[in-house]
């Protein structure tokens, strides 16, 4: 394989030039590249710095980090209103990034908007849908023969469009952001929820979703409410067992699962050079379990570090130039703060079921016994986007070298995911993927994989209770194997190894004592890693597949029988009245994430074909009539069936509906499919008591209105039997709450308010029947 700084002399040769952004072209002072594969595409400082004097003027006040990022991308910094947390900015992002589950859907929305090319530069990433199965050469093997259509569509359609294509097997989305398009002061939006990531480089890198893409890759201003700053002040150092995990963990215990929401979080203090850059992706990435809108920590040399280890010294340089635009200003002031000393801090494991609910280690094991949750441990599973880093392997395989070197291996099952084929080719190089083979583990694909519910899992039967230890993100009932028992925790792949290799809960790697072979005992010490490999990364496989410079032959098919992928055909326009005797289709009662919304695992095979992935609608939120998942009452008939099949008879029969829901509805992942699937399937409305940030603005994009209760104990005064007829529709403006006039069966009514946050654009959107629509017009 041929040296990284050889392949990207080859590359820049081979690229081609292409126009885009605006922004792009104004930073000719410095002539550095945003990434080697867009050698023509430039980092705007200057205009960068350009807007930051024009707000810092206006506002007359010290700026946050975050503001400095945000207000700097401005589309109109000398006009935009500019209030947090109330007012909504007109942005111009630097570049987009998607993952292939949600790329398909956004590709599909681009085609439809009949514009020829993307107009900033965009990328599509192979890492959704490989299955965990059998390792991971033939899972690799498997995806591609299984997947081949859907690979083909995105290959095809990023020449077709001008949108970079990395193959599957290359890694996950985050990690080959991280190590080639991120950059100190970038925004960047993915359609995906741990887009975040790369706040770890010092980007405001935010998740979105498709809908939102198509918005910027068509060159249109991306609007984002104006976010509160929440800053965690970071003293002292990490060291021993604590990692960088353990400040998200702690965090996420602090501020909970919607603490975040409408914030972007902002780490600063002395404590931040404590921690590497690959360590800081890591507390950014996780921000998503808070329901924040990002999280972004300030320049300094760990990051200047990493990016002169992947190839991007040039870039580092100018960053230091700008320095003074990439952390906060002295007096700048947060919405709320946190302080944290990380000399304090213990290593945490946060679950089951919940990513906010956490534990010190030392504690979990008593905890799990008296919540009667299963101490002994099935599997361990290290890596994901969250945590494969280099610094992450080589932690874990210091614990397995300990092990080993007492003659023991994992009692637990193990699993190894690398973030990126860099990451993969660099520790089999170095040995650290052998060491953790020799310990028990087995090695899977530069993928998702079992993160994400592609995991088929063979050592338990559906419905058994079991643990499994993950350093993972998300943890929600049945997120990673669809068992709907499998209590999961989460927390930094060092301790995963060691719970894995004692095999229960109940073991503190600070405190006790593992039995060797020799039937000595010994202690584990605190692991110690490089940060970043002393040799060059080893590149591994070339699997990017750059826009050719003329794709005027390129052609890309969906064939009308397909079962993977349908075209889109518009949603109908709002008709002009009030939404009158909407049925409820459902009641959600508790936790109702996208999960739970739009399933994944199996599912993600239809993330491309509307229809038939709308037979998972909501099949996993429990219905408050009768506690059940996926059984709920036809109205007409009066028979429980699933919520698909009741949606579609509805549908079929012209009933329009609305869905009911509880506290931070549609958590989680960035997937806009929780807001297609009603749309499609007739839903006018979700009515609830709070949102998540980004379900909430894809049911606006797709012509749906998300309403929360003006007070929440309204959820009680619907029953699943009433009906609800919305006005006000036809002067809807923004700030003004509609009526909500609900029909009991007994023929009594009762009036209630519905608050909304739509803005003057986003009304048009509910008016043309989806934003696209509206995009489609304002090109005629």
């Amino acid at each position: 394989m041929a040296p990284y700084s050889l392949l990207v002399t080859r590359l820049q040769k081979a690229l081609g030039v292409r126009q885009y952004h605006v922004a792009s072209v104004l930073c000719q002072r410095a002539k550095v590249a945003m990434s080697h594969f867009e050698p023509n595409e430039y980092i705007h400082y200057d205009l960068l710095e350009k807007n930051i004097n024009i707000v810092r003027k206006r506002l007359n006040r010290p700026l946050t980090l975050s503001e400095k990022i945000v207000y700097g991308h401005l589309d109109d910094p000398a006009g935009q209103e500019i209030e947090r947390g109330k007012t909504y900015l007109r942005l111009r992002p630097d570049r987009v990034a998607m993952q292939d589950a949600t790329a398909q859907m956004a590709m599909l929305q681009f085609i439809s908007s009949g514009l020829p090319k993307v107009a900033v530069p965009s990328t599509i990433h192979c890492d959704h849908l490989i299955e965990a199965q059998l390792g991971g050469e033939k899972d690799l093997r498997r995806a591609k023969d299984i997947n081949q259509e859907v690979y083909n569509f995105l290959a095809t359609a990023g020449a077709k469009y001008g949108v970079g294509f990395w193959r599957p097997g290359s890694g996950i989305i985050h990690q080959i952001i991280l190590e080639n398009y991120a950059y100190p002061g970038v925004l960047l939006i993915g359609t995906d929820s741990h887009t975040p990531n790369g706040g770890g480089l010092g980007g405001i890198c935010i998740g979105v979703g498709g809908a939102d893409a198509v918005d910027v890759m068509a060159g249109i201003p991306w609007e984002l409410k104006c976010p509160k700053v929440i800053g965690v002040k970071l003293t002292g150092s990490l060291s021993g067992w604590t990692s960088p995990k353990d400040v998200i963990l702690k965090v996420a215990g602090i501020l909970t699962v919607k603490g975040g929401t409408g914030a972007i979080v902002e780490y600063h203090g002395p404590g931040v050079d404590s921690i590497s850059c690959t360590g800081m992706a890591t507390i950014c990435n996780m921000g998503a379990e808070i329901g924040a809108t990002t999280s972004v920590f300030p320049y300094n040399h760990r990051m200047k570090k990493y990016l002169s280890k992947t190839g991007r010294a040039d870039i580092a340089n100018l960053a230091d130039e700008f320095k003074d635009h990439l952390v906060p200003d002295p007096g700048c002031h947060y919405d709320q703060l946190i302080e944290i000393n990380l000399s304090e801090l213990k290593p945490h494991i946060n679950g089951p079921f919940t990513p906010d609910l956490a534990h010190p280690v030392a504690e979990v094991g008593k905890v799990a016994e008296k919540e009667g949750w299963p101490v002994d441990i099935r599997v361990g599973l290290i890596g994901s986007c969250t945590n494969s880093s280099y610094e992450d392997m080589g932690r874990s395989a210091a614990v397995a070298k300990q092990a080993l070197a007492h003659g023991l291996k994992c009692k637990s099952q193990f699993t190894i995911t690398p973030g990126s084929e860099q990451i993969r080719a660099t520790i089999e190089r170095d040995g650290y993927a052998q060491v953790l083979r020799d310990v028990g583990g087995i090695v899977l694909a530069n993928a998702c994989g079992p993160c994400i519910g592609q995991w088929d899992r063979k050592d338990i039967k559906k419905g058994e209770k079991n643990t499994i230890v993950t350093s993972y993100n998300r943890n929600f009932t049945g997120r990673n194997d669809a068992n709907p028992e499998t209590h999961a925790f989460v927390t930094s792949p060092e301790i995963v190894t060691a719970l894995a290799i004692a095999g229960t809960l109940k073991f503190n790697p600070e405190t006790d004592y593992l039995m060797g072979k020799d039937g000595k005992k010994f202690k584990l010490e605190a692991p110690d890693a490089d940060e970043l490999p002393k040799a060059e990364f080893d590149p591994g496989q070339d699997t990017y597949q750059h826009p050719p410079k003329d794709s005027s032959g390129q052609h890309v098919d969906v064939s009308p029988t397909s079962q993977r992928l349908q075209l889109l055909e518009p949603f109908d326009k709002w008709d002009g009245k009030d939404l009158e005797d909407l049925q409820i289709l459902i009641k959600v009662k508790g936790k109702c994430t996208t999960d739970h919304i739009s399933a994944a695992g199996p599912w993600l095979k239809f993330r491309g074909h509307l229809d038939n992935i709308s037979n998972n609608l909501l099949i996993g939120a429990i219905n408050i009539e009768n506690g059940k998942a996926n059984s709920v009452r036809n109205a007409v008939t009066q028979e429980f069936g699933p919520v698909p099949d009741t949606a579609r008879y509805y549908k079929k029969h012209g009933i329009r509906w609305v869905v009911i829901g509880d506290e931070n509805y549609g958590e989680g992942s960035s997937r806009e499919h929780a807001a297609l699937e009603p749309r499609h399937l007739g839903g006018r409305a979700i009515i609830t008591k709070s949102f998540a940030r980004i379900h909430e603005t894809n049911l606006k994009k797709q012509g749906l209105l998300p309403l929360t209760f003006a007070d929440p104990a309204d959820y009680n005064k619907i029953h699943p039997v009433d009906k609800l007829t919305i006005q006000g529709l036809k002067d809807f403006t923004p700030g003004k709450p509609l009526k909500c006039i609900i029909k009991h069966p007994n023929g009594t009514q009762e009036t209630i308010l519905l608050n909304h946050t739509f803005n003057e654009t986003q009304i048009e959107w509910f008016r043309a029947g989806s934003a696209l629509n509206r995009m489609k017009e304002l090109q005629k």
